[in-house]
């Protein structure tokens, strides 16, 4: 399926701005169970390229002004790398994470111990959520994943803790388990997306929300092309969505291309490495 963008000028003026990150080096990182489609254990995983992609993302977030804090890895958490989904956070107020599957249980309360420790205002969830892979922060409005991992009751826990109105958009499509697999923003205002991921209904509201968003096309979704991380002008995005670069290059965004091929056979890419400490 091909997707022609419907975009603002390209001579609109793109302003980056600072971010504050934390992500899990991947020092046990493999693939030893299938809780997405992305996952098969038979396939294996390079622990240790892993690593080296891993770091290279790290060093592109450095190199562009970022600050980046980490959380220190767990033995029998491979997919603690994913740390976007550990929390959302936004105003200094964390909303925790309770996991879907079982495999990833304790990583909610390990990553809620790391913020409390940091000063943040931590709700424990009574919903099931998966942090940021389902919660996207604009600047007025959080959008919110449902359909795979994150309950339509967490929408409202988060809107109700964060003071922030929460808009539910509804995933069908089993590739795109998290709505940061399908939706990203791109500044405070706007979002790049692929329709094919959403139901009717929450296509019909994306249009209305954001009638200048990036569409990507299924060939760029389907490598994780949309879990990218954007600070208004820089897009660290996965290196073989091409179609998807050139269209943020021409949309007045500077991409930055990154190799996480080895991440992505868990189904993560730079979005899921990275959770946003905003406050």
């Amino acid at each position: 399926m091909t997707v022609s963008p419907a975009m603002e000028p390209a001579t609109a003026q793109r302003a980056a701005t600072r971010r504050r990150y934390l992500m899990c080096r991947p020092e046990h990182f493999t693939v030893a169970y299938t809780i997405n489609p992305w996952m098969d254990p038979a396939l294996g995983a390079d622990a240790a390229l892993a690593v080296a992609q891993w770091d290279r993302l790290r060093a592109a977030y450095l190199e562009l002004g970022h600050e980046v804090e980490l959380i220190d890895p767990l033995p029998g958490l491979p997919d603690m790398v994913f740390a976007a989904n550990g929390a959302l956070v936004v105003g200094g107020r964390a909303y925790g994470a309770r996991f879907t599957h079982p495999e990833r249980a304790a990583e909610g309360p390990a990553y809620a111990t790391w913020l409390r420790t940091q000063g943040f205002e931590l709700l424990e969830p009574s919903h099931t959520n998966e942090g940021e892979g389902d919660f996207l922060t604009l600047d007025h409005v959080i959008l919110a994943g449902t359909g795979f991992r994150t309950d339509l009751a967490a929408h409202q826990e988060a809107q109700e803790f964060l003071g922030r109105p929460v808009v539910t958009l509804r995933l069908v499509d089993p590739r795109f388990y998290h709505l940061d697999t399908a939706l990203f923003p791109l500044d405070g205002d706007n979002v790049a997306y692929y329709p094919g991921a959403f139901s009717p209904g929450s296509r019909s509201v994306l249009e209305r929300l954001f009638p200048h968003a990036v569409l990507a096309s299924e060939q760029d979704a389907a490598v994780l092309g949309l879990n990218a991380v954007s600070d208004g002008r820089n897009v660290v995005v996965n290196a073989e969505a091409s179609t998807l670069i050139t269209t943020l290059s021409t949309a007045g965004y500077h991409p930055v291309p990154v190799d996480l091929s080895e991440l992505r056979k868990a189904g993560g890419g730079p979005k899921c490495c990275t959770l946003e400490l905003r406050t």
